[in-house]
């Protein structure tokens, strides 16, 4: 799955530990979400996309196979 989370977080000025510890996460839980080693729960997908204002989908885009 590839995420935008890299490209909004800079938007926003913020480091990858301010927005683990604003969704509740840890800041590896978000390195490997940018890196796109780990697909995000539909939960913390959710908070993500909130957080930064935008839709699930304009965060992450699902790869088809």
């Amino acid at each position: 799955m590839r995420t935008e989370i890299l490209k909004y977080r800079r938007m926003k000025g913020l480091s990858q530990q301010q927005l683990a510890d604003d969704v509740g996460v840890s800041r590896q839980t978000i390195v490997s979400l940018e890196k796109e080693r780990y697909v995000a729960s539909l939960t913390l997908a959710y908070k993500i996309s909130k957080y930064f204002g935008y839709s699930i989908e304009e965060i992450f885009h699902m790869e088809e196979e």
